[in-house]
């Protein structure tokens, strides 16, 4: 599959700078100035758009950049009417339904984040999100991700955390510390996670912030292994001393061992739990979220038997998980560590096994390594136990029976 990798945590991430990047990776320029176009005539409010594609360069890296020119006059234009534009320029593009609904689902992110700073519901006016910028940003991403397939389901995206920057900003009301707040709303709103760059300027605008939750929940520290195809730069605006201001993108193949986020690892010793409570503590926790449970015997302080129990979670989870540990064991004291983890592709299939005359069908977790490779076939527990005990027949031979088969039917 292809993948891209949006990477924000130097230089954050704009609008135009993440439309800028995709146009250095799939040269759409033509597209593009149709839709400025359409942009200026359907919004009665703007006279003239007028947008120009360079390269720059920032800190010796060449980059895209969107220069753009306009001339408008917004008056108290509120939310529902912006809505309405977006719905009207996104039909005149020939937008699929899936493109429409991610422009929608953006600009309805930033729509939120402003009501909600500001306290008011549908009259609240809107001129910053207005703007004829604001509509080339966001549907001009869309139209180069429906374009490469995006919304089919055909690429996958990953991001890294982006910077927040720092500083101050001058906003219709005056100044505010950076990041602007409605960046910090969406952020939150999808827990995401952040970097620090120090620059005093704000790096993360409320529109890149916007698009890149929308795009997707794929947070990273480190690239997923692929197959590395190009490289898109896109240039922000400002000069910083410190580093180049610029967001990159970078298109690959998936490999087929892949790298998930980081998990996190739960670690507690117990000297006073039952086996019937840790058979019970296992299953709470399994049915909580939790991804593994394993318990280890050891020895303990003043050389006591203790169990260690070790638990797998995903990082959204493992508050509630660590919140189970502690209510089933009664253990003062849990240990977090979060560690990245490497996994293998795998898939489940039905495969049709003939045992003692009769058919079934067994679901079968087939994983691979580069190319395709058969690394390991394993068929369900489940399927088996349910077999052997319709069979009346010892489960080992059921496996060994299955096995044989699954020689010559899984290639």
């Amino acid at each position: 599959m292809r993948v891209l990798i949006i990477d924000p945590r130097i230089a954050g991430i704009s609008g135009d700078m993440l439309l800028a990047a995709l146009i250095d990776l799939y040269d759409n320029q033509e597209k593009i100035k149709k839709l400025t176009n359409i942009i200026e005539e359907k919004l009665p409010y703007c006279k003239k758009i007028n947008v120009e594609i360079i390269e720059q360069t920032k800190k010796s890296i060449k980059a895209k950049k969107i220069v753009t020119k306009i001339e408008e006059e917004i008056n108290g234009i509120n939310s529902s009417k912006i809505r309405e534009y977006f719905i009207e320029v996104c039909k005149e593009m020939k937008l699929s339904p899936e493109t429409m609904k991610f422009t929608l689902k953006t600009i309805d992110e930033l729509i939120e984040a402003e009501r909600k700073i500001h306290g008011e519901k549908d009259h609240i006016h809107l001129h910053e999100l207005a703007s004829a910028d604001t509509f080339l940003d966001i549907i001009g991403t869309a139209l180069i991700l429906e374009e490469i397939g995006f919304f089919k389901g055909n690429v996958k995206i990953y991001t890294t955390p982006p910077a927040l920057g720092g500083g101050y900003i001058k906003m219709k009301h005056g100044l505010i510390a950076a990041p602007a707040p409605a960046t910090l709303e969406i952020l939150a709103k999808h827990k995401f996670k952040c970097s620090s760059t120090p620059i005093n300027e704000e790096l993360t605008t409320p529109t890149g912030a916007a698009l890149l939750v929308t795009l997707t929940n794929n947070v990273v520290d480190f690239y997923p292994p692929i197959k590395i195809n190009k490289i898109g730069y896109g240039a922000g605006s400002k000069e910083f001393e410190k580093i180049p201001n610029v967001l990159r993108i970078v298109e690959g193949v998936e490999s087929n061992t892949i790298t998930k986020d980081e998990i996190i690892v739960l670690e507690t010793n117990l000297d006073d739990i039952t086996g019937e409570i840790a058979g019970y503590m296992i299953n709470k926790l399994i049915e909580e979220g939790a991804l593994d449970v394993t318990i280890t015997p050891s020895i303990g302080k003043k050389n006591r038997p203790v169990y260690i129990v070790r638990t797998l979670t995903k990082l959204e989870d493992y508050h509630k998980i660590v919140k189970t540990l502690i209510k089933e064991t009664g253990t003062l004291g849990v240990r977090i560590l979060k560690t990245p983890r490497i996994i293998v592709k795998r898939k489940i299939e039905k495969v049709k096994i003939n045992l003692g005359g009769r058919e079934f069908n067994i679901r079968v977790k087939i994983a691979y390594l580069e190319e395709g490779e058969i690394l390991n076939v394993k068929p369900e527990y489940e399927d088996l136990r349910k077999i052997a005990e319709e069979l009346k027949i010892p489960i080992r031979r059921i496996i060994r029976e299955v096995n044989a088969q699954l020689i010559d039917k899984v290639k």
